[in-house]
């Protein structure tokens, strides 16, 4: 029992209504993402390593080879979502509209300017081919701030980034609402930016 524990990941809570990031996401298009596509990701994740262990007891390694691409995309899609509804917050609750403190400096600092900032993600997060995420992340090595994309539910840790800040752009996440214009969608969704937990990211990575 212990041990089947270990691998029974959960849904978080969300820590908003469903209806609570409107009129930038529609409550709609929150029940669906939270309720159905993040649920789908921890149930499978679930499910592909309690396979994978058995895989294990047995030696089987042809088939924990081949679950590995299973828990990659289940597994991604639980971290990613896990932190993309912690960093949004209702309009009226997500504070300033612009960082604050050491997170504002580096911005400043690896980036010109927050506009800069902003131009660079949205353009990268609006490029990206087909599902993936748009990501500001901190690289540990270098001490500074990067901008990158990841394809499907890659996490952003598979390149060596800590997550602060990712813009999830499958379609699930905003298609009822801006159709195929992602790009109004990634411009929107600055509105509801709750910096002060991407502070905190930063400040848990950076020390």
């Amino acid at each position: 029992m212990a041990e089947h524990a270990k691998t029974s990941y959960q849904l978080p809570e969300l820590p908003y209504d469903f209806n609570a990031l409107e009129p930038v996401i529609s409550a709609e298009i929150m029940e669906l993402h939270y309720s159905k596509h993040h649920k789908a990701y921890v149930t499978n994740l679930n499910a592909a390593l309690e396979k994978y262990h058995e895989a294990e007891t047995k030696n089987d390694v042809a088939a924990m080879i081949t679950l590995q691409q299973a828990i990659r995309f289940n597994g991604g899609g639980h971290i990613n979502h896990s932190i993309f509804w912690t960093i949004l917050a209702a309009p009226s609750k997500a504070g300033k509209l612009d960082p604050q403190g050491e997170l504002a400096m580096m911005i400043e600092r690896d980036f010109s300017s927050f506009d800069s900032f902003k131009e660079k993600l949205s353009a990268a997060a609006a490029g990206v081919q087909g599902s993936g995420w748009g990501w500001l992340g901190y690289n540990k090595t270098l001490k500074r701030l990067e901008i990158a994309t990841s394809a499907n539910q890659d996490p952003l840790s598979a390149q060596g980034l800590v997550p602060l800040l990712g813009i999830d752009v499958w379609e699930h996440a905003y298609y009822l609402q801006y159709k195929n214009v992602r790009a109004d969608y990634v411009k929107a969704i600055w509105q509801i930016f709750h910096w002060k937990n991407i502070e905190e990211r930063l400040a848990k990575a950076s020390h």
